[in-house]
């Protein structure tokens, strides 16, 4: 048996012709355009069979007669028995023009080709979008009860289903699959459509929440999935039986769910929190018009949503499909399947499968280069108090991936120390000593790295100062606070200010702030520190607003405890957990790639909503830390010669429990 298909080369089309192949004796020719000779031979090869049974047709579908030379077309005469009509733009973001052309001109192409040659059936691949947003129970035998047709996609299919019933010259037969989705059984697809938009949503939720917690969704209407080897076993089953001819076929679940149940399937084949309370979408629609019009002519309205809209990849009219109104009858199919033992699968069944192909093969975020070399090599990256701890270990990594890597610190011998280190693993660093709390070395930092550099592109404001002591035990010690204040927050904005200018003129930058869970927690004992890194972070907040449209990330680091020389004093540190400085340079590779707006641990962000919440608690257990943990004898001005005293069970437990959190 001799088989005609165009969109051969497409998600569907690929398996169909797999299967009409797999019929004894059957060929299959199959429309491909010239320039894609080399993907045809591609797919020959992948279908296990030769050219004289999958012979390409070179030709264009836009084309009268499909642009097919002559001598094919004399070849194929009273040869096919049925020309299967895939092709077509199934893409709902799609302009309006290519939809035209291959939904509409292409069809009337194909249905006049196969005319002309004289094939016996003409089956043409519609959809359920030809019924519009049709209010009620749409059955296949209805074609001109269709509404609202304003939207390109829904008007192209139902344009092209009218040619193929007015214009067709040889007996046709019509599908209508619903929202196709990838192979239940390996969970493959070729393109993120229908339900996959919704998918990066749910992987945020994923990273922001844990399983457990419930959260607010959307509820709409019933929203009609099918996998794509459901709709290919189907369509090669129905086009070969006998008398149905003239008939349209609804490839549909017969009980779909509704989009709040599809987005809790996906939830929990994500690991992600379930939607236990649902907004029901179409409560959008009292809204009239105008003040929705009003509001996105307000320039942040606007802004916002199409920013909220591209981050999570979703098309512009989404909540037209959220709300779908429309219902499919699908007798005259199920009729033509009984027996056959194809039926659509549950989607509880299969939606795992969909999950872990989309997010290891059509995720966008796989597209982005997320290696530190991809964003950082040929760059100039400054790191300041990078001599020692979290930055020299950051250095080590930046310098490794091929960027410009210049520390700076007080300390000019352990600037060379730490040269030779990262020179000794074959990268090189370039070192400045320079105290940033001092005004004049800080201006004269910058003016050497503008005229040497350029300036840089990414700052990473890591050099500070740690002072552990009770606001009782300081109460004639306020230098504490200015000198804190002039390297933590005096210093680093200096910098940041100093180097600004030359990040607006090249339109890009990225500025990080390492500042401290206890902003966070609001630690005691670490008053005059907490206060500087919270004015940093504060800085940073508002810069963020100022330079958010001029290419500029501002990006803070709430760090945990850190073992690094800083807190070498407080004896107490040594039998509590705390981050290596590997693994704090981690989080700030992490910062560098990614260029979120903050970086916090879990336990520090729950501090902060604790705070907010309830910070009459949040007052009451730091306030039992602070009087568990004492103050080291530094702190006390009693230096003893014993040391200071071991830690109790208590403590450490509470230390184990609240990782990271300065005591």
């Amino acid at each position: 048996m001799h088989y005609f298909v165009t969109g051969a080369t497409g998600f569907i089309g690929r398996r169909l012709v797999a299967k009409l192949l797999a019929r004894k004796g059957s060929v299959v020719y199959f429309l491909v355009r010239e320039a894609s000779a080399r993907k045809a031979a591609e797919l020959v090869e992948h279908w296990g069979v030769d050219k004289t049974r999958a012979v390409p047709v070179p030709g264009d579908l836009t084309q009268p007669g499909l642009g097919v030379a002559k001598a094919m077309r004399e070849r194929l005469q009273r040869r096919i028995k049925h020309f299967f009509h895939l092709a077509a733009v199934y893409d709902i973001a799609a302009d309006a023009a290519s939809q035209e052309r291959a939904n509409i001109d292409g069809t009337r192409n194909a249905a006049a080709f196969a005319g002309e040659i004289g094939a016996e059936c003409f089956h043409h691949m519609s959809s359920i979008a030809a019924a519009g947003l049709y209010e009620g129970v749409f059955r296949e035998d209805m074609f001109e009860e269709a509404e609202s047709l304003d939207h390109p996609y829904f008007k192209t299919k139902h344009d092209a289903e009218r040619i193929v019933r007015e214009e067709c010259q040889v007996p046709w037969r019509v599908y209508r699959p619903g929202i196709v989705v990838g192979d239940s059984r390996t969970g493959e697809m070729d393109k993120i459509d229908g339900p996959y938009y919704f998918f990066k949503l749910i992987q945020r939720m994923r990273q922001i929440l844990p399983p457990w917690m419930p959260t607010v969704g959307l509820e709409g209407g019933r929203i009609n999935i099918v996998p794509v080897d459901f709709v290919v076993d189907a369509l090669d089953h129905i086009a070969h039986l006998r008398g149905k001819d003239g008939k349209c076929f609804h490839l549909v679940d017969p009980t779909p769910y509704r989009v709040g149940d599809v987005l809790n399937v996906f939830a929990r084949s994500a690991h992600a929190p379930a939607m236990a309370m649902r907004v029901n979408a179409a409560l959008l629609g009292f809204v009239p018009k105008s003040v929705k019009k009003g509001l996105l002519s307000l320039t942040p309205v606007r802004r916002i949503r199409n920013a909220v809209m591209k981050d999570l990849g979703l098309p512009e009219d989404i909540l037209t499909f959220v709300n779908y109104p429309t219902r499919f009858d699908c007798r005259e199919a199920q009729a033509a399947l009984k027996g056959s033992g194809i039926a659509v699968p549950r989607l509880e069944d299969y939606a795992w499968r969909l999950w872990d192909y989309w997010e290891r093969h059509l995720d966008p975020a796989l597209s982005i280069d997320r290696t530190l070399r991809g964003q950082v090599k040929g760059k100039v990256v400054l790191i300041t108090g990078g001599s020692s701890g979290i930055g020299l270990a950051a250095a080590h990594k930046i310098a490794a991936a091929g960027a410009t890597t210049i520390v700076c610190a007080r300390d000019a011998e352990r600037l060379d120390e730490a040269r030779r280190a990262v020179e000794a693993e074959g990268h090189a660093l370039v070192t400045y000593q320079a105290d940033i709390s001092d005004y004049a070395q800080c201006d004269a930092l910058v003016a050497k790295l503008t005229a040497e550099h350029g300036g840089v592109d990414i700052l990473i404001n890591n050099a500070g100062r740690s002072i552990r002591r009770a606001i009782e035990g300081s109460f004639d010690r306020f230098h504490d606070f200015e000198r804190t204040m002039a390297i933590n927050y005096f210093g680093a904005v200096r910098l940041t200010m100093g180097l600004l200018p030359a990040m607006i003129a090249k339109r890009r930058g990225h500025v990080i702030n390492i500042s401290s869970i206890g902003v966070l927690t609001n630690a005691p004992r670490f008053s005059a520190y907490v206060a500087s890194k919270a004015a940093l972070e504060a800085f940073g907040r508002c810069a963020s607003s100022e330079f958010a449209d001029v290419g500029i990330d501002f990006t803070t680091i709430n760090m945990p405890l850190v073992r690094t020389p800083m807190i070498a004093p407080t004896k107490i540190y040594q039998h509590v957990p705390t981050l290596s400085p590997e693994e704090a340079a981690d989080l700030v590779i992490e910062a560098v790639v990614g260029r979120p707006a903050r970086i916090a641990t879990r336990l520090g962000v729950f501090g902060q909503v604790l705070h907010a919440l309830a910070p009459r608690v949040a007052q009451i257990i730091m306030n039992t830390t602070f009087r568990m943990f004492p103050d080291s004898a530094a702190a006390r001005h009693k230096p003893e010669a014993g040391g200071e005293a071991a830690p109790s069970p208590d403590m450490i437990a509470l230390s184990n429990l609240m990782r990271g959190i300065h005591f």
